[in-house]
């Protein structure tokens, strides 16, 4: 797919992109697929928030061709919706208490095909290894190196991985390394601190145990409202909110459509608005200190033929 990029989402803190009201005990979940019923962010949240960080407000649009390019343009004279298209972030790696290592960031053979078949369409190369299938009771781990070999910070002395309750046995693979290796380039560019920190937390389960993890090991958070007057909790006012846990990994493609605006490619888009890392605030419950993230992107290259 030419002028497609992957762009990455690192939760930094607790993350709630909210599908209204829940029918189960859960009041405000988070968004899940479908048919996966793993979390995930909409490409439209992350478009409207790039377009609030550039501050693409109607009447800017009206005077920047970049902005009504990318973004969009209202009215009844050269309206366009935008040639920036989101795909929604998938999760990748969810981000689970470990008995030792403190957490992991945990995915799945079937996550990482996913991603894979993403890497294809974004033109990443040379891509990591095709993904195999792991037993539900194991946990591939990177296989320890260097000097003194760095290991996993999340595999116990007798050879076990703990992820909340479950008990998995832990296998070093030097393609649970490939991965590792790739994704930490792609989600710390250029932090070798935070790249380690990554491959020694990384770990890949069986499909059956990431689809528990994914159900029950996100953040549930009571909340209340306080009567002014009484200072006690306001009658049918106890709820129950879900966050994406903080350290979750995301992943997506941002493409270009046909751009609309004269002058303007779409290599001046990627370029502009899909090639800086940047902390956003995604979702809700942002006067609460939630959905602060790292948009990641790699840095944008021209397709042949491209302006610049």
């Amino acid at each position: 797919m030419e002028q497609t990029k992957l762009y990455w989402l690192h939760a930094l803190t607790p993350l709630h992109v909210g599908a209204g009201f829940g029918l189960g005990f859960i009041d405000l979940p988070i968004m899940r697929e479908k048919t996966t019923k793993w979390p995930i962010v909409p490409g439209s949240a992350v478009k409207g928030v790039l377009a609030d960080r550039h501050n693409a407000s109607d009447e800017a649009r009206k005077n920047a061709p970049l902005l009504a390019a990318g973004f969009g343009l209202a009215g009844d004279d050269n309206a366009n919706s935008g040639s920036l298209l989101f795909s929604d972030a998938r999760v990748v790696c969810l981000a689970v208490p470990s008995l030792k290592g403190t957490f992991a960031w945990v995915t799945s053979p079937l996550a990482l095909r996913r991603l894979r078949r993403d890497m294809q369409a974004a033109g990443v190369n040379p891509l990591p290894p095709e993904p195999w299938d792991v037993p539900d009771e194991h946990a591939h781990v990177p296989q320890a190196q260097g000097n003194p070999p760095a290991a996993s910070a999340l595999k116990t002395a007798d050879g076990k991985v703990f992820l909340c309750e479950v008990d998995l046995r832990a296998e070093e693979r030097t393609e649970a390394r490939a991965w590792a290796t790739t994704l930490a380039s792609a989600v710390f560019p250029g932090d070798a601190p935070w790249q380690a920190e990554f491959i020694k937390r990384f770990a890949i389960t069986g499909g059956g145990t990431f689809d528990f993890l994914c159900e029950t090991a996100t953040e549930v958070s009571a909340r209340v409202r306080i009567d002014g007057d009484t200072k006690t909790v306001q009658k049918g006012q106890l709820w129950y909110e879900e966050y994406l846990p903080a350290e979750s990994i995301l992943a997506g493609i941002v493409w270009c459509d046909k751009v609309y605006v004269p002058n303007v490619t779409g290599d001046d888009l990627l370029r502009d608005f899909c090639s800086e890392a940047r902390t956003l605030q995604i979702g809700g419950k942002a006067t609460t200190g939630k959905g602060r993230v790292r948009f990641v992107t790699a840095p944008h290259q021209a397709a042949a033929g491209g302006r610049r």
